[in-house]
């Protein structure tokens, strides 16, 4: 028997995808011969889009790579904690969170490598922007 195909709910939960066989759902036919030639099919209610029946071997493959980068970001998530657990990490997030934003932006320009006086010009230009023209 093959494994039970699992999909993500709309909570985000991974749930055992219910099962109808073609016999059960007789108008499914058509669909599943669209499928096998054209490789998906996208089925709609008053001509929105609200399911897509694809190969199960497509499915396979998102799934996999949705596994995968999952596991990317678990392992991107605890290289940042173990490297927040790091002695004097908390004194430096204290530190962080006590900057101006303008002090903030001068720190984040310089660790990436660009000069603050342009960071600088960056920033002042997007407050700028931001600031209403005048008052009503």
């Amino acid at each position: 028997m093959a494994q039970p195909i699992r999909v993500r709910n709309t909570r985000g939960e991974l749930v055992e995808a219910k099962a109808v066989s073609a016999s059960d759902a007789k108008s499914v036919g058509r669909i599943l011969d669209h499928v096998s030639r054209d490789g998906g099919v996208t089925i709609t209610r008053r001509n929105e889009p609200l399911a897509v029946v694809i190969p199960v071997e497509a499915y396979a493959r998102l799934a996999a790579s949705e596994q995968a980068s999952l596991d990317s970001l678990a392992g991107e998530f605890d290289r940042v904690l173990d490297r927040m657990q790091q002695p004097g990490m908390a004194r430096a997030m204290q530190r962080a969170f006590a900057m101006t934003p303008e002090e903030l932006g001068r720190s984040a320009a310089q660790r990436a490598g660009k000069p603050p006086a342009a960071a600088r010009g960056a920033l002042a230009a997007r407050v700028r922007a931001r600031k209403p023209r005048g008052r009503a």
